[in-house]
């Protein structure tokens, strides 16, 4: 960082005028300051298209978000099979980044209720095979509702990948709804 001048000015009274307070000439910074702040990413937001998804009665059931809005450092793989990403194998519809980090995930589901009452839709995402976030919504009869969730993760920059899914104990198929308003999944590298 450069500091182009410092300049003070004497304060002789009680009384504080223009020009001991005169910012503009006294602190007068034309520098760059480096070092400071962080890179945050890679980072993804996916989001459900193609129309709804059925989920099965008792079921886990991965979601499947095909449309990404963002993708900086192409660590999400929005296909239904595994594929490799930056010399990473990124199983379907996760996020595998290829930089060690902490990383803020997000997650938000809007699913369709139950007839009746005593049933409930959990969202889930998971690092690797392992649950990282479970919300659960009680799916009693009404109009169709919404979970989210976020949390925190260390990846490790050499495989470790998380995604989302769904679960519901209706005794039916029911219905996850699409678009980025309704179902999403995002993550962001936050910390070295």
């Amino acid at each position: 960082m450069a500091i182009d001048k410092v300049v003070s000015a004497s304060i002789t009274t009680d009384a504080v005028g223009p020009t001991q307070l005169n910012e503009a000439s006294n602190y007068d910074f034309t520098g760059t300051v480096t070092g400071a702040g962080g890179v945050n990413t890679p980072a993804f937001l996916a989001y459900k298209t193609g129309g709804t998804q059925t989920i099965a009665n008792n079921t886990e059931t991965r979601i499947t978000l095909a449309t990404e809005l963002y993708d900086v450092g192409g660590c999400f793989n929005n296909t239904g099979s595994s594929t490799t990403l930056n010399g990473l194998t990124a199983p379907e519809y996760s996020f595998t980044p290829n930089v060690a980090g902490k990383y803020l995930i997000g997650v938000k589901v809007h699913m369709e209720t139950a007839t009746g009452s005593g049933y409930y839709n959990i969202l889930y995402a998971k690092k690797n095979t392992s649950y990282i976030i479970e919300m659960q919504s009680y799916a009693e009869n009404g109009s169709a509702r919404s979970v989210a969730a976020s949390t925190i993760v260390d990846l490790n920059g050499t495989g470790d990948y998380v995604n989302m899914a769904v679960w519901q104990n209706t005794g039916s198929n029911k219905t996850c709804y699409q678009n980025q308003n309704n179902t999403y999944f995002f993550a962001c590298k936050i910390i070295e």
